[in-house]
């Protein structure tokens, strides 16, 4: 009973690492900023997410144009829809940039596509209702706020540049000013020549 006992404790000590490794998260994925944020420099995590357009969208599809990643709690909720309406207002600019806008929660298509049409949104959505890509990015995991604790996105946006990596990150992201902040630095990106062109 005892050896049945020692080896039951030698499993879990060998197998508690690979546990906390498959996370994403570190020894505790409870932390309301998660610790595994893509860097500035770092590959971009590569995805493939459904979307409002009917199709999947890939990163890989996405391979020589510079693409701002933003992940937002819910749709319609105040402070995501004022962040998606900011991205509206300025959509045509950052896209004379070269330029594409993705948006990512994890509401469904359903959801997306009403939200989409109640605020006039003309970027892609991308529904992440597993998480996946979500966690792969390191903005997933319990959140707090005053005596409310909840699991979900922390508002957050990734640029990532035409070589696949990221260019910028902003985490956790304050709405006010954030899509001027965007646009400011995907201008500034772009070479002096094709500024002229604008």
């Amino acid at each position: 009973m005892i050896s049945r006992l020692l080896s039951l404790s030698a499993l879990v000590a060998l197998t508690s690492p690979l546990l906390l490794v498959t996370t994403g998260y570190g020894a505790d994925d409870t932390k309301d900023t998660p610790s595994q944020l893509p860097k500035v420099g770092d590959p971009a995590p590569s995805f493939r997410l459904p979307s409002t357009t009917g199709k999947d969208i890939s990163l890989e599809q996405l391979k020589g144009k510079t693409v701002v990643l933003y992940f937002y709690p819910k749709d319609e909720t105040p402070g995501c829809t004022k962040e998606a309406c900011d991205f509206r207002d300025r959509n045509a600019q950052i896209e004379k940039a070269g330029v594409v806008v993705l948006g990512v929660s994890n509401d469904d298509l359903k959801s997306h596509a009403h939200f989409r049409e109640k605020e006039s949104i003309p970027f892609t959505l991308l529904s992440d209702t597993d998480a996946k890509v979500s966690k792969l990015y390191g903005v997933y995991g319990t959140r707090k706020y005053g005596d409310k604790e909840w699991t979900g996105i922390q508002r957050s946006t990734f640029v990532i540049g035409k070589d696949g990596r990221i260019a910028h990150v902003w985490s956790p992201v304050k709405v006010d000013g954030h899509a001027d902040e965007v646009l400011q630095f995907v201008g500034a990106q772009q070479p002096a020549q094709q500024q002229q062109q604008y």
